[in-house]
């Protein structure tokens, strides 16, 4: 198992690597890095240097942050319900922690301060979350899917509750244009914002590796192991909350990542939900980051929306995955 795990860190390591030098040269102006480097080292610095220091790099840090949330959110979700379609827009934790998001715009919390973004974000997740386990708690995986199901559907109605009560067109446009995620205008400041509430996230979600691999066993094998699954199921639902909330406020509301990441590296680590934690956070950080770059490759008139563009990658694997599933039943 080890060996088929061991070259996979460093290989998705490279890869974002090169797509994070890329996505700092690849833009309105294009740069070069033989000009770009002496650039850097220049004082005061060229316009090259700004371009890429207060616009490209905290925004492919961003990118970072909120694609490697979801990757290792989408893993443990999967690994939690035991389910492969599992991730937090499933479970209605994207949709409660845009909803958060969508009510500190509506009511303009954000012009008293930017912290009340994921702040609001994190609320509206947890608390979605909280109501998905609560309803379908006890009644089995297909149980809390459902009620995933219906919680999404309900936050979403309340955003078009928002969007449909908007006091006037341009606050009804600033939502529906957050709601398809986006992260141009990011500044060091949105960095410096979620990045205390994705740490802490990460750390509550990598420590429930060990119980994973338990409960892959079954819930009974699990607390005969010595697994506290309520103490599991509160750690999920913070780390997701803090991790998926804080980043859904800044850049809204992206769908896929979750999914796709811990899909395409199962094989890898042998199917083993512990060891697929830290690869799901690299490549839904890598996804998320080649999508920011096609955001900016596809010039069709204004640029792409960055969660557009995720749908556009993520919706066929989806079809493929609802066709293989259907072959391999019975």
């Amino acid at each position: 198992m080890i060996r088929h795990h061991a070259p996979l860190m460093p290989a998705l390591l490279g890869l974002l690597g090169i797509t994070f030098g890329v996505s700092l040269l690849v833009g309105a102006v294009w740069l070069r890095p033989q000009d770009l480097l002496p650039a850097l080292f220049t004082r005061p610095w060229p316009l090259a240097a700004l371009i890429v220091i207060d616009l490209r790099l905290p925004r492919a840090i961003l990118a970072c942050l909120a694609g490697g949330s979801l990757g290792l959110a989408g893993a443990v979700l999967q690994g939690l319900t035991r389910n492969p379609l599992a991730e937090p827009g499933l479970l209605g934790v994207t949709t409660g922690a845009a909803l958060g998001a969508v009510i500190a715009l509506y009511f303009g919390l954000t012009a008293a301060g930017e912290i009340w973004g994921p702040v609001m974000g994190i609320v509206g997740a947890l608390g979605a979350s909280a109501l998905t386990f609560l309803l379908g708690r006890g009644g089995g995986i297909l149980s809390l899917i459902l009620a995933g199901a219906a919680v999404s559907g309900l936050m979403s109605a309340c955003i078009s509750v928002a969007l449909n009560l908007a006091p006037n067109p341009y606050a009804a446009y600033e939502i529906m244009t957050w709601l398809m995620g986006s992260l141009v205008d990011r500044s060091w400041h949105h960095v410096l914002l979620v990045l205390p509430f994705v740490a802490g996230g990460a750390v509550l979600l990598a420590m429930t590796m060990r119980a994973l691999d338990a409960l892959a066993l079954g819930e009974d094998q699990a607390m005969s192991l010595g697994i506290n699954l309520e103490r599991l199921h509160v750690m999920v639902l913070g780390g997701t909350a803090l991790a998926v909330g804080a980043t859904t406020a800044v850049t809204g509301a992206i769908g896929f990542v979750g999914l796709l990441a811990p899909h395409l590296l199962r094989p890898f680590v042998a199917y083993q939900p512990g060891r697929l934690l830290a690869p799901s956070a690299l490549l839904g950080a890598l996804l998320l980051l080649t999508a920011d770059i096609l955001t900016r490759l596809i010039q069709i008139g204004p640029e792409i929306k960055l969660g557009v563009v995720m749908s556009l990658l993520g919706t066929p694997f989806f079809f493929w995955l609802v066709v293989r599933v259907r072959r391999s039943g019975p």
